[in-house]
């Protein structure tokens, strides 16, 4: 693996992309949405989080904090899988 892979940085040109306007942005690879498509849609909206206080060892959460921006939605995806995991 990468060194940025691990740092989650961009390798895109993000000045490039904000400079396109719309008629130069290919989308042929996008299919296109039907009225079906819109009749079976429904609104999914994330669940709501709640603020905590959690206490970690000092040397789990620099770890995680080392993984870059979002250790925290990191932390509770692996939660939620081991709970998923246990869940009968």
């Amino acid at each position: 693996m990468s060194k940025n892979a691990l740092k989650n940085i961009s390798q895109t040109d993000w000045d490039k992309v904000d400079a396109l306007i719309d008629e130069e942005i290919d989308t042929s690879d996008i299919p296109p949405l039907g009225d079906d498509f819109f009749a079976n849609a429904e609104l999914r909206l994330p669940q709501a989080k709640q603020t905590i206080t959690i206490r970690l060892d000092k040397d789990v959460l620099e770890w995680y904090k080392t993984q870059g921006k979002g250790y925290q939605t990191r932390i509770n995806a692996i939660l939620r899988s081991y709970m998923e995991t246990h869940s009968s």
